[in-house]
């Protein structure tokens, strides 16, 4: 495959500041295309590159996944449980008998922090609440605790960050222990992901690319702000993991190798399991694009966060691995879309 055509199109969009980050497209072990574009700090005008580390954003929620269904194969957690009988939720709303299964697959009903496909802003919800206050995984539940569940568990199916902050309350009690050592043990260190972690923000760790939008004036860009107020300064169950572009193809490959799970649970892991909308199912935190004879084309994770924007996938029928980590909001989704172009055009 030639790649020419994707470099031309990134170097055009990164000259115009309309995208900052890295591309990785692999199969097997021959790399195929890597390169970095645009700035990992604008401060200090250090360019980005393949082994800078960047913020996953959802992409987090497979490690989630893997870590819950490694719990269920080894005998520790029945994924069909009660989450009320699992962890305390005394004096919430949250659906006692909703169960993992629903938490992982979308299908708890339960309300979402910053609920996405109502148009609702995450970084809204710091304006009023200190983002250094939420830095274990029960700090994130007065987001959502308290507000009315869009539906009966099962019953329907609705992106949910707040199930995955759940999922890992469930994960910590469970294995006794914080939800972000466990996965990196048991997931991310297992896959060989020696360059990925939980980075604080308020840390001087080295390669780790900050975050940037545009500030707008309608539609004139007048200045660049920082992401450091956006969100909680280190990552949960429900994104903020932070990768080099390697460790995602990676951990992609681990996930196919049956090295994360048993053969049995990998082959339930990759199956699609709830219809989101047309085309697209959601499995457990990954997300399947099928073709109308029902085979899988790819599938993938995204994530998005202010001055974040991510996506590991999978093309089964040609055998690619694409990772491509962005610190801007905007301009990644349009370089998800003209690599998934690229890809289909070859």
């Amino acid at each position: 495959m030639d790649f020419a055509e994707l470099d031309a199109w990134l170097t055009e969009r990164a000259g115009e500041d309309r995208f900052s980050g890295v591309v990785l497209i692999r199969r097997g072990d021959e790399t195929l295309f890597e390169r970095g574009y645009g700035l990992a700090s604008r401060r200090w005008s250090v360019p980005n590159a393949p082994d800078i580390r960047y913020d996953t954003a959802s992409i987090t929620k497979v490690v989630t996944a893997i870590a819950a269904l490694r719990l269920a194969e080894q005998g520790h957690l029945d994924l069909d449980r009660p989450i009320g009988e699992i962890i305390d939720l005394t004096g919430t709303v949250i659906a006692p008998e909703a169960t993992t299964r629903h938490l992982l697959t979308h299908t708890s009903g339960i309300a979402d922090d910053a609920d996405e496909e109502a148009g609702e802003s995450y970084e809204a919800l710091w304006v009023d609440r200190p983002v250094y206050s939420v830095v274990n995984t029960r700090d994130h539940l007065p987001n959502f605790a308290y507000r009315a569940p869009n539906f009966a568990p099962g019953e329907g199916c609705r992106y949910c960050n707040s199930g995955y902050v759940l999922a890992g309350l469930v994960i910590e009690a469970v294995v006794g222990g914080p939800y972000r050592e466990h996965v990196q043990e048991t997931v991310l260190d297992r896959a060989g992901m020696t360059e990925s972690g939980f980075f604080d923000r308020r840390d001087p760790q080295p390669r780790v690319a900050e975050g940037w939008d545009e500030i707008f004036d309608g539609e004139l860009v007048t200045g660049w702000k920082q992401n450091i107020f956006s969100y909680p300064p280190i990552g949960s169950p429900d994104g903020g993991a932070y990768c080099t572009v390697g460790d995602l193809v990676r951990f992609l490959r681990a996930i196919r190798e049956e090295r994360l799970l048993s053969p049995e649970r990998t082959k339930e892991f990759l199956t699609p399991q709830v219809l989101h909308s047309k085309g697209v199912w959601y499995g457990f935190g990954l997300e399947f694009v099928l073709e109308r004879d029902g085979s899988v084309w790819n599938y993938y994770k995204d994530g998005g966060n202010a001055g974040v924007c991510s996506l590991a996938r999978h093309y089964p029928g040609v055998g690619l691995d694409v990772a491509m980590l962005s610190n801007h909001t905007y301009g990644g989704g349009a370089a998800i879309r003209e690599i998934d172009r690229v890809i289909r055009a070859s």
